[in-house]
């Protein structure tokens, strides 16, 4: 089993930028696969950004692609989300994931295959 607790959140001004990171427990946090997910208010919970167990190989929705860059640190156990020009509509919870899988070359971006979740961190972008 395997523990994730998000931290970086805040409040930021349009076109700032942001950090999140995602840390892991666990010895063993290069057998998942990792996503990042965020919900705003009253929408649904959506894929942001995924990554597979090396780092290697990386998704972005097309919200963000361009703007933000998912990264992983096998030997720290954490995964990364540096967000660039946030927009308002960044403003969410963001949420970090990982799916335990054999699969070493692929990303998941399906919720419902995601085996741990963390706690949420806020992220709030004023205009």
């Amino acid at each position: 089993q395997v523990q994730l607790v998000e931290s970086g959140g805040g409040l930021v001004q349009a076109g700032g930028s942001l950090r999140l990171s995602c840390s892991a427990s666990g010895r063993t946090f290069s057998s998942y696969a990792m996503g990042w997910f965020r919900q705003a208010p009253g929408k649904e919970r959506e894929s942001v950004a995924a990554i597979n167990r090396s780092g290697g190989n990386t998704y972005y929705a097309d919200s963000v692609k361009g703007r933000f860059t998912i990264s992983r640190d096998n030997a720290k156990n954490t995964m990364y989300l540096q967000m660039r020009r946030l927009k308002p509509k960044d403003t969410a919870v963001y949420y970090c994931a990982a799916r335990r899988t054999l699969d070493s070359k692929n990303y998941f971006t399906a919720q419902n295959v995601f085996d741990y979740w963390g706690q949420g961190t806020q992220v709030t972008v004023s205009s």
